[in-house]
């Protein structure tokens, strides 16, 4: 197999203040060609074949964080763009992987044909349950579903008979808390909010009781009498008016999961929270998280998953993920289609 000594890549050109630009004088990322150093001991070099598509990419870029304060380490201006892929051995000086062997990136290596790696930056990619596609690592098996559970059963503590709301319940994150809350929680009710018909019924399939689409002009009115202002817990993805409108929604006592803002990544439009008082009267709980705070718990994590896959609770199938083949030129692309809700599931890239 053909060994590079060069590699193409993404780099961060400018940090955008309002939405990504691909185009123009100043992009917001510029392709280079960069040269790969040589292999050191227990090193790998690897080629990327798929790469993980997430909203919170966007905030790796930006500067409404101050420095420092940031979950993860944030992607400054000349540096590669960050994402969490799947790569195959191409070379190898470890004992623990050969050629040929198809590898998780557990390091950031991001947007990059290939890249130079140690042992212990990578893992080995064990088969599925019932023969799923090894790019469920980087949904359901992975930090996706690690953070549907983290956040629901450990942030929120949901219990059986709960009613549960869930933002962006056909993404890649909703979806599993929809299934994990009905199927393996046992939640009373679970209610999805999803950005058309087609998203909501598959949103049914999964589990919900209901599934409501935000763009319908009675939504509000639908999300009133479909909660019946007596919700435990919403998981939000989403953040701006859907997260305003839920608050008086709430139960007293009630929890909220404050997974993601998609609404509010690209600083245009962010609808002030006119609600918020109903934090104090309802007595609520808000807590934001980062799965990061729970990755010692990942293996047993997939297991509780990779279980419930085989005992027909948890529907993990290609319906489950949005795979995009794509040329490395149109990576960034790609990852775009998130902010026009264009992904069912987990969004992929494959090279």
């Amino acid at each position: 197999m053909y060994s590079p000594q060069e590699t193409r890549c993404w780099i961060l050109n400018s940090k955008p203040t309002g939405s990504v630009v691909l185009d123009g004088d100043n992009p917001t990322f510029s392709l280079e060609t960069t040269k790969l150093p040589s292999l050191g001991d227990n090193q790998l070099l690897v080629r990327t074949l798929y790469i993980s598509n997430d909203p919170a990419q966007r905030t790796w870029i930006g500067d409404s964080i101050p420095g420092g304060r940031l979950y993860t380490k944030a992607v400054e201006v000349g540096e590669v763009m960050g994402a969490r892929g799947i790569a195959e051995v191409i070379e190898s000086t470890s004992s623990k992987f050969q050629k040929g062997d198809h590898v998780l990136l557990l390091a950031r290596v991001g947007w990059t044909e290939y890249a130079v790696v140690g042992e212990n930056d990578v893992a080995i990619l064990d088969p599925l349950p019932r023969g799923l596609s090894e790019t469920h690592y980087l949904g359901a098996f992975g930090g996706t579903g690690l953070t549907a559970y983290y956040g629901l059963v450990v942030q929120c503590e949901a219990k059986k008979g709960e009613k549960v709301v869930v933002s962006g319940a056909a993404g890649a994150t909703g979806s599993m808390v929809v299934q994990i809350a009905k199927h393996l929680v046992g939640a009373g009710t679970v209610i999805g909010i999803a950005g058309s018909d087609e998203k909501c019924r598959w949103v049914e399939q999964l589990g919900a009781d209901i599934c409501l689409n935000y763009k319908s002009p009675s939504f509000a009115k639908d999300l009133e009498d479909a909660t019946g202002a007596s919700v435990n817990i919403y998981f939000d993805n989403v953040g701006g008016e859907t997260l305003d409108r839920m608050l008086p929604l709430m139960a007293p006592h009630g929890r909220i999961a404050v997974c993601g803002a998609i609404s509010n990544y690209n600083g245009e439009d962010i609808v002030p929270l006119r609600n918020w008082f109903q934090v104090i009267f309802l007595r609520l709980r808000i807590q934001g998280f980062a799965v990061l705070d729970y990755l010692s718990k990942a293996g047993e994590v997939k297991k509780i998953l990779a279980q419930a896959v085989e005992d027909g609770k948890l529907r993990i199938d290609e319906g489950s993920e949005t795979v995009v083949e794509a040329k490395f030129e149109d990576i960034p692309r790609v990852w775009l289609k998130l902010f026009d809700g264009q992904n069912k599931g987990k969004l992929i890239t494959a090279l």
